[in-house]
């Protein structure tokens, strides 16, 4: 019996040796190697700063800006996750409700809107980082008329969300979607 317990410490630690340590530190010498951006976090600057992450959402309240979708951390990236809400909670249904609410009311839609679902369900991780091209363009008019733009510069945002506007990866996996932070960058930087 003593020979099995020295053999199965041996064995834990060996496996702690390759799965703890050796095989992550291949891992991300690879990813620097092969993907170097990605590796570091696809890290956005502006004017020599770090700004965000393509990777993690963002929180953006104000109407001069697109919004990101809702977050069950509050953007927080430390404990990220979802709601524990199931499909028949009534304390979903009311915060869904009161998303919808809000969504219209600021981007002053008509009552019978449907409001895309990534505006009102948080993601598993609570940090996706983009939204749908509807509902980017559901924004448009809020972030023209905060931003005080006249008709040509409205029309250059809506062509700045339809260029952001991404493919599903590879064509044929997710959706289409439009990262919330490098739009609301570029929009920034137009005159």
């Amino acid at each position: 019996m003593k020979k099995e317990i020295v053999r199965s410490l041996r064995v834990l630690l060996t496996l702690t040796i390759v799965t703890g340590f050796l095989y992550p530190i291949l891992i991300a010498v690879i990813a620097r190697v092969v993907f170097p951006k990605r590796a570091e976090g696809s890290l956005l600057e502006r004017d020599g700063v770090t700004v965000g992450s393509l990777f993690v959402a963002q929180k953006f309240e104000s109407d001069r800006y697109f919004w990101p979708r809702p977050s069950a951390v509050d953007y927080n990236p430390l404990p990220s996750g979802a709601t524990n809400f199931g499909p028949t909670s009534d304390t979903l249904r009311r915060v869904v409700e009161f998303r919808r609410a809000a969504f219209i009311s600021r981007n002053q839609l008509g009552l019978t809107v449907t409001v895309p679902n990534d505006m009102l369900f948080s993601s598993g991780s609570g940090l996706d980082p983009e939204i749908s091209p509807e509902s980017a363009f559901l924004q448009v008019d809020r972030v023209a008329r905060a931003r005080h733009f006249d008709e040509r510069q409205k029309s250059a945002l809506r062509e700045l969300v339809v260029r952001s506007v991404r493919s599903p990866q590879f064509r044929i996996l997710g959706m289409a979607r439009v990262n919330v932070l490098s739009l609301n960058l570029a929009i920034d930087a137009l005159k």
